[in-house]
């Protein structure tokens, strides 16, 4: 098929517009990796592109020299499939009673579970209520609390709803219950929307450090987030003191702002090395489950 004149400018402007997109978008990106590279005082001059001006492995010996780092790692990556895994069930199963035409009030449920995304009881009600279940000092903090999320299972709901009625009618005829028809038909068939949310909650879950300032205070629970939270605050703080007395030479070759720099790079490495196994879903996925609201 022989394109016009027309159309050959428009790829060809569309193809640029397109890669100088990519590179606003990975960019900043390769500039931190660039400064976690570089050494601290060096990068302190500014200046530094993609590349590292000093290249050193200080930074992220930094930060694997803290004791706690690797037994944050443990709980981060526990905490997020377990957190993860729960939330598929829990999500899966209540939006596909929801779809159920048959499900008694349903209309006043859905209204029910929507009521929370407007209304919140608070910081301190929220404590109070953990305290008395006991989850504070717990692991389990991280991975019961924020299980139903009401935005994500309208997105799998409405995906369920696209799926031709003709299949649950045939599954029926053949003496499937709806129980097997939600594992054995729906479930297979979400695939794409599954993933889609999948990487929604782990994402949020691995760089959630809020739960473990507000409800922990064994340093064994801390999650790798707040660990490096906590490291670029102490990092900021003796850079601080540095410059009050004068003695900035004196000072580590890590800086707060190389150690910032290496803590996103190892944050959000594994996340990058799982997104291109889920790409594929990730898009199907927010595609076909905002179809309808």
């Amino acid at each position: 098929m022989k394109h016009t004149k027309g159309e050959k400018v428009f790829q060809v402007f569309n193809i640029i517009i397109m890669l100088l997109v990519c590179c606003l978008m990975v960019y900043p990106y390769l500039n931190q990796v660039a400064i976690s590279f570089n050494e601290g005082i060096d990068a302190m001059k500014g200046g530094i592109g993609i590349f590292p001006r000093e290249f050193t492995w200080a930074n992220y010996k930094a930060i694997f020299s803290t004791k706690s780092m690797y037994t944050g790692a443990v709980v981060s990556v526990s905490i997020t499939v377990l957190h993860t895994l729960l939330c598929l069930v829990v999500l899966f199963a209540s939006a596909y009673g929801i779809t159920r035409r048959g499900l008694p009030y349903r209309r006043g449920l859905t209204l029910f579970l929507m009521l929370p995304c407007y209304v919140s009881a608070g910081v301190v009600p929220t404590y109070i209520i953990y305290r008395y279940l006991g989850l504070i000092n717990s692991y389990w903090i991280y991975i019961l609390p924020g299980c139903f999320s009401f935005y994500n299972m309208v997105i799998l709901r409405s995906f369920l709803q696209e799926l031709p009625a003709s299949i649950e009618e045939s599954a029926k005829l053949d003496g499937a219950n709806d129980i097997q028809i939600m594992y054995k038909i729906a479930l297979p068939l979400s695939k794409p929307v599954l993933a889609t949310i999948t990487l929604w909650v782990a994402v949020g879950r691995w760089n959630n450090w809020t739960d473990a300032m507000m409800y922990i205070t064994d340093r064994k629970l801390f999650p790798l987030s707040y660990i490096m939270m906590q490291l670029i605050k102490e990092s900021s703080l003796a850079q601080q003191m540095a410059d009050d007395s004068g003695m900035i030479t004196s000072v580590a070759k890590p800086t707060p702002d190389t150690i910032k720099a290496a803590t996103l790079v190892v944050t959000t490495l594994p996340i990058i090395m799982v997104y291109p196994f889920l790409q594929k879903y990730f898009i199907k996925g927010v595609t076909l489950g905002a179809v309808k609201g």
